[in-house]
């Protein structure tokens, strides 16, 4: 990860970056927000660490300029101050979690994963939209466009587009296929996936030797973005 720890307090600091640096992650420090501020949209950056007694200006004005700036980059506050009012303006500001030092160096690596990951959860599930060649679906609103137009799917075609999607490039037998998109736990010799991989096909594909969902002989299907 990198992570920007913005404290004046160097005698914390050092054992902050010292520990960060041995488990591989990459610091950035700095001792006040003006010189944060132009760390703040860096793409790479993961997470700050922010001190809120600090210099100029304070910890709790800067969440709430990088908020401002519709910035959702995840902050864990650091603050001597313990006091449940403390936390709630920090948290009320826009921080996302607080620390009171004194504090363990495995409680705050702790703290700074599980916001890292929240936050790595939360842009997966914002990102429903999938592109493949000329299809654009979008997972959470149940639509999926062919060059630019619609393609209207029923609720079990959707269904099963959306898994084959979900595991694309991956062959899918048809034992799976019908336990995630039916429910039904083994092959009763139904022929119901392959009619509705038929269905499918001819309204997402071009039923050329290019067409995206593809029969593996023998086991099932895949849809391939190849």
């Amino acid at each position: 990860m990198q992570i920007l720890l913005v404290e004046d307090d160097r005698r914390i600091s050092s054992f902050v970056v010292k520990g960060l640096e041995e488990m591989g992650h990459q610091v950035i420090l700095v001792e006040s927000a003006e010189a944060a501020r132009e760390w703040i949209n860096a793409d790479s950056l993961d997470i700050i660490v922010l001190d809120i007694m600090l210099p100029g200006i304070d910890g709790i004005q800067f969440t709430k300029m990088i908020r401002y700036r519709k910035n959702h980059i995840p902050i864990l506050i650091l603050s001597a101050l313990g006091e449940i009012e403390d936390k709630v303006e920090a948290l009320e500001s826009g921080a996302d979690d607080y620390l009171v030092k004194p504090f363990s160096f495995k409680e705050l690596v702790s703290r700074i994963k599980a916001l890292v990951r929240r936050d790595n959860y939360k842009n997966v599930a914002k990102d429903s939209s999938v592109e493949i060649r000329d299809l654009k679906v979008d997972l959470e609103r149940y639509e999926v466009h062919k060059n630019g137009k619609n393609v209207d799917l029923s609720p079990k075609e959707f269904k099963l587009f959306k898994y084959l999607i979900e595991n694309r490039n991956k062959t899918l037998s048809r034992t799976a296929i019908l336990q995630a998109v039916w429910g039904i736990d083994f092959d009763n010799n139904t022929n119901v996936v392959d009619v509705y991989v038929s269905y499918l096909r001819g309204k997402v594909d071009d039923g050329s030797e290019t067409s995206i969902i593809k029969t593996v002989k023998g086991v099932g299907y895949m849809l391939t973005t190849d």
